[in-house]
């Protein structure tokens, strides 16, 4: 019983051996693998990859960004289930040509020429027919006719005829094993290339990921990859006259460092633009100092054109700056600060104190070139005062830089950079200013973006420039605002100016008003005349600006009069602006301003952007004032040895899909015997053709072989429909 017992269970398992066999080796297996690696390319494709999970955070919200982190949707092509899909296709591929190639080397080795005179009847393409010539005058006419067309042939000679079995277009079956065969080869040259390899590494040596901060030279040695390492991918960021020996490989959790076997010297980066701003060409005239030998060797790097040194490529991937020199001027927004000066390095950065509070500043990009589209409308209208409703609620402070409907109108703006500030709690927003002045809609403004998010776009605050080209009255009327002396006597000022000379009783309703709305402007309500309670909305806080005048009218005018009673205050507002920067020229040692158009048209555009700075996320406003350039280049590092396996794959499947599509298998028999009427002096001839696909193709060389084969037939010619 034991024994029966023993050999059904071996009989279980090798029937189970057999049929996973079966399944890895079967077409269909195959195909609903190539169909996940389709879909996963799909995701690698419209997911972003190798991007900070932030973004992801932004994108998905947070749930669903953990929850695709998890599966690797954020690094499918190195994700452990996309290699495994990979591995399984390797095996599944190579089981089938395992499987088939006996059949298909022994299938070309048959020319089925024991196939009997009978068998011929079956076929679609036949024909039969007598020929007034001996048999073997006819075998010799035939041979060589099906030689000199490329026809292969074996004879069988029987008792009572002889049998041609031809045949043609075997490289059929050849095609499918190169197809097959490249499968495999590209496959395993991307698990090569891939992070397996590198992965595997990193098991064997007891190497982990690196998550931290600071000098590539500080990094400890477990997070490091020697320069032995067979396969790898990495970025080289290398300044202008500096050298790195070091590159990054990024890994879905941090990164981990590989050290080359040289050092890359960058000498000169050259970069050429198209009218657009996009880079035309940029390329790295680099020396390679290897470390085995101590000899150095000059390369020039470009795009599509790599250096290669010890079997590692080095591509020119992109170009960064390499730590640039910058000096800006930092303007407080809120009173009782002075401006001050900032002088750091792009990649690093540096603490700013307001009050109790301290922001970490982060220098994280410089532009020299900034190509900017302007249309017949400017880069935007943005907030207007000529615009605005203010029986509205404003939602939206910070306008678009850059929003164009016409024709494009290509044009350098000049140096901008690129900062960030992060607060106690870690969050940080991104600031992008302009250094010069930019001319939209006929009107010269300094642009100053922010974003929250690096998925959105920058909005920007226009600040007016004066007829210096510089920001400095535009500044000097805002800390006008934040002084109440000087909004007092601003507003005295005003009610004198604007007192009618027959009615003198207006001027102090006049005083109180102008004092009134500069209050509300600068966001500072009177504690004596508060606000009714803001409803319950989603709207943002009033601060001030005009936000805060329209609040003060909705709250206090009836619907029916806040159109007319709108008007008249903006008119004293705009008065008493003009006072109020007159009053802080005055206090500086300054001419006053005369109301001519030119100063009309500043405070107009001063007001908006007075108006927009009250919603300004920062505390101060930092304005490049001048800066060193430092360029730097990015390498990619790879060392691929994948890549050839990959090459002749790809060579293979083009051999092979091209002829399995263009190269048709056709065999053909030829029956030959003796007239039974005639022996000796006639031959009966019966043909045959088989074809793996019936076309019309196939019907016209039917037809010609048979005029070569039964000319001047005594008999009709029969065939199959």
């Amino acid at each position: 019983m034991s024994v029966t017992t023993a050999g059904f269970e071996v009989s279980a398992r090798s029937r189970w051996l057999r049929e996973g066999v079966e399944l890895l080796s079967s077409m269909r297996f195959a195909i609903s693998l190539l169909t996940l690696i389709c879909i996963a390319s799909v995701i690698g494709t419209v997911v972003k990859q190798h991007e900070p999970f932030n973004n992801y955070v932004n994108q998905f919200g947070p749930f669903w960004a953990d929850v695709f982190a998890a599966v690797g949707l954020y690094t499918v092509y190195s994700a452990w289930w996309f290699l495994l899909i990979l591995a399984f296709l390797v095996v599944s591929t190579s089981l089938c040509i395992a499987r088939n190639t006996p059949k298909i080397i022994a299938d070309l080795k048959a020319y089925k020429e024991h196939l009997r005179e009978q068998s011929l009847q079956a076929f679609h393409h036949k024909a039969q027919g007598t020929v007034d010539e001996p048999p073997a005058a006819a075998y010799d006419r035939i041979a060589a006719t099906l030689g000199a067309a490329g026809w292969r042939a074996k004879v069988q000679v029987r008792p009572h005829g002889t049998m041609i079995a031809a045949r043609k277009g075997a490289s059929n079956k050849l095609g499918y094993l190169a197809a097959h065969g490249a499968i495999v080869l590209i496959c395993l040259g991307g698990l090569f290339d891939g992070d397996l390899v590198v992965r595997a590494q990193m098991w064997f040596q007891d190497k982990s990921v690196y998550r931290g901060g600071g000098l590539i030279s500080e990094v400890p040695p477990q997070h490091r990859l020697g320069p032995n390492n067979p396969t790898y991918r990495a970025n080289l960021l290398v300044p202008e006259g500096a050298r790195a020996g070091t590159a990054i490989l990024s890994m879905p959790d941090g990164v981990v460092l590989q050290d080359l076997p040289f050092d890359v010297e960058l000498k000169k980066f050259i970069v050429e633009y198209y009218e657009t701003g996009m880079p035309k060409l940029f390329a790295s005239e680099i020396v390679i100092h290897d470390h085995e030998t101590g000899q150095s060797r000059e390369a020039r790097v470009e795009v599509n054109h790599p250096a290669f040194h010890r079997g590692v490529a080095i591509y020119q991937s992109s170009f960064d700056d390499g730590g640039s020199s910058l000096k800006l001027r930092a303007i407080p927004l809120h009173a009782g600060a002075r401006e001050f000066e900032v002088q750091g390095v792009v990649g690093s950065s540096t603490t700013l104190q307001r009050g109790g509070e301290t922001l970490q500043l982060e220098f994280t990009g410089l532009r020299v070139i900034n190509v900017e589209n302007f249309g017949a409308a400017g880069m935007g209208s943005g907030t207007d005062v000529r615009r605005v409703d203010l029986k509205s609620a404003l939602d939206d402070h910070l306008g678009s830089g850059a929003k164009v409907r016409t024709q494009k109108q290509l044009r350098n703006v000049g140096p901008s950079v690129t900062y960030k500030l992060r607060d106690a709690s870690g969050q940080a927003r991104e600031f992008h200013n302009y250094m010069l002045p930019i001319e939209l809609d006929g009107q010269r403004v300094m642009l100053a973006g922010v974003r929250e998010n690096p998925n959105e776009s920058f909005r920007y605050l226009r600040i007016p420039v004066d007829a210096d080209d510089s920001i400095d009255t535009w500044v000097r009327l805002r800390t006008a605002l934040d002084d109440p002396a000087l909004r007092d006597l601003a507003a005295r000022r005003y009610a004198a100016a604007a007192t009618p000379a027959d009615r003198p009783e207006m001027t102090e309703q006049l005083r109180v008003t102008s004092l009134r709305l500069l209050t509300l402007f600068a966001g500072q309500e009177p504690a004596d005349q508060p606000l009714a309670a803001a409803p319950a909305t989603d709207t943002p806080p009033v601060r001030g600006g005009l936000a805060s005048v329209a609040r003060f009218l909705e709250s206090t005018v009836p619907e029916g009069e806040r159109e007319r009673v709108s008007e008249v205050l903006l008119r004293i507002l705009s008065g008493s602006l003009f006072e109020l920067l007159n009053t802080a020229r005055a206090q500086a040692g300054q001419p006053a301003l005369v109301p001519d158009a030119q100063v009309q048209d500043f405070l107009s555009r001063a007001l908006t952007s007075l108006s927009d700075s009250f919603f300004y996320p920062a505390p101060v406003l930092l304005q490049l004032t001048d800066f060193q350039q430092v360029q730097a280049s990015v390498f990619q590092v790879a060392r691929a040895p994948g890549k050839n396996l990959v090459y002749l794959g790809a060579v293979l499947l083009i051999v092979g899909v091209f002829v399995m599509l263009y190269v048709r298998e056709r065999r053909l028999w030829v029956w030959l015997e003796d007239d039974a009427d005639a022996p000796g002096a006639r031959t009966r001839i019966v043909a045959a053709l088989s074809t793996t696909r019936r076309t019309l193709e196939a019907d016209a060389e039917f037809d010609r072989l048979k005029t070569v084969i039964l000319p001047g037939a005594t008999a009709p010619a029969k065939e199959s429909a």
